[in-house]
């Protein structure tokens, strides 16, 4: 492997992911094996496990033990403790994100969308659904609600360009953020925008989002059970993260 700024465990894992993207693997195909990295690439075994744990843990490929490590069935993944531009994380995958926006328009706050944004029941808020596709797959259904003094210009934005978080990330920084997660069935109109079959549950992530010192936007994030995932990884405040600089 070339010799570049990018560390080693990093680019065995762009080469995988690459072979991935463009149909070399396929899903429930056989991945190099540690060994097999070492002598093809030239990297230390530490750094060919390092690259595959990774690729493990971020859902790209399973690894099974005494058996070996295969590309995992498509299932799309998110970060339970940051917020992320779902476009981003898509991209990063070597996937196409694409956009459909069903609704995008002022409405009266209800008592949930008040509650959530310490405003007034009957107070306008802007309302956005979205649906988001990963290489035309539909991944998540988005209902996005906004304080309208926080993002004037929000419902003007063309959501198929950029995404709500990406747009209200730009108006201003984030300063903390809110998330929950829960398992329900979905309605119909959730189910039709997913491409769900009947019977299938849902997860739903709950965000909301400070700006100024209050909450400015609330949204409701729906996922098909079978094609959705949340991951995370933390470090103890105190503990060093491991560093492998092979």
């Amino acid at each position: 492997m070339s010799t570049t700024s990018v560390p080693r465990y990093r680019q065995v894992k762009e080469l995988i992911i690459r072979r991935i993207s463009n149909g070399e693997l396929r899903p429930r195909d056989r991945v190099p094996s540690e060994n097999e990295l070492v002598d093809s690439t030239g990297v230390s075994r530490m750094t060919a496990n390092r690259a595959l744990r990774e690729l493990n843990d971020e859902g790209y490929v399973e690894r099974i033990a005494g058996v070996g490590t295969f590309v995992a069935d498509f299932k799309a993944a998110s970060h339970v403790l940051e917020v992320r531009n779902i476009a981003a994380e898509i991209e990063r995958r070597g996937h196409t994100h694409s956009a459909r926006v069903l609704v995008c328009k002022e409405l009266p706050g209800d008592v949930e969308t008040a509650g959530a944004l310490q405003t007034t029941v009957g107070d306008t808020v802007y309302f956005v659904r979205i649906v988001h596709e990963e290489s035309e797959v539909p991944i998540q259904l988005e209902d996005r609600f906004v304080v309208p003094d926080f993002a004037p210009e929000f419902l003007q934005q063309d959501f198929t360009a950029i995404t709500p978080s990406a747009y209200l990330s730009s108006v201003s920084p984030l300063q903390e953020a809110e998330h929950v997660v829960r398992a329900q069935m979905p309605d119909t109109i959730t189910r039709d925008s997913l491409d769900m079959p009947p019977g299938e549950p849902c997860l739903v992530v709950t965000r909301r989002t400070w700006a100024h010192g209050r909450p400015v936007s609330f949204g409701r994030l729906f996922h098909p059970g079978s094609r959705f995932e949340l991951s995370g990884h933390y470090i103890p405040p105190g503990t060093e993260a491991l560093v492998d600089d092979t």
